[in-house]
């Protein structure tokens, strides 16, 4: 990734720098689209979308959490998650409930459905795999400078 000194100063910029296919954001932009049309199929068949699958993926490793406590493991607001939520209820993957100690907490927690769908997940890992054409070390690879761009972005965006 380019650091400030690699810029060249403004009279030399050259236009390839602008070529789309030269963009960092595009080739994430793209990755990301590739990603998803290969999980729809995938998912089409428990009726589910991409980021719902993700919230599944967030309660398989905690079987109960707060509407709160999903949206801070995925980045979401609980104004898009609620209406996720309730579509993941009415499938019969997770049940809602208001807190007892603080009701305006919800818990949301797998149902025998959706903790069923847990193994299918590892089949659809599988077909991912195979999909990127990654060995497991090059995709930790990739997904460690996927991960380190973000937080680096975000503390940028955080100081500004």
């Amino acid at each position: 990734m380019a650091q400030e000194d690699d810029i060249p100063a403004t009279g030399a910029l050259d236009d390839s720098l602008l070529a789309l296919n030269q963009q960092l954001c595009f080739a994430v932009y793209s990755a990301a689209h590739a990603f998803n049309r290969t999980y729809k199929p995938m998912l089409d068949r428990f009726g589910l979308t991409y980021p719902q699958y993700l919230v599944l993926l967030s309660l398989w490793q905690n079987d109960e959490m707060t509407v709160k406590g999903i949206g801070e493991d995925l980045g979401l607001d609980s104004g898009t998650l609620s209406p996720l939520l309730k579509r993941l209820e009415a499938a019969g993957y997770v049940s809602r409930t208001r807190d007892k100690k603080d009701e305006r907490q919800v818990i949301i927690t797998l149902t025998k459905a959706g903790q069923a769908l847990k193994q299918e997940a590892f089949n659809i890992l599988m077909q991912i795999g195979m999909a990127t054409g990654c060995s497991m070390e090059e995709a930790s690879s990739l997904r460690v400078l996927l991960q380190d761009l973000a937080r680096k972005m975000d503390q940028a965006q955080k100081a500004s």
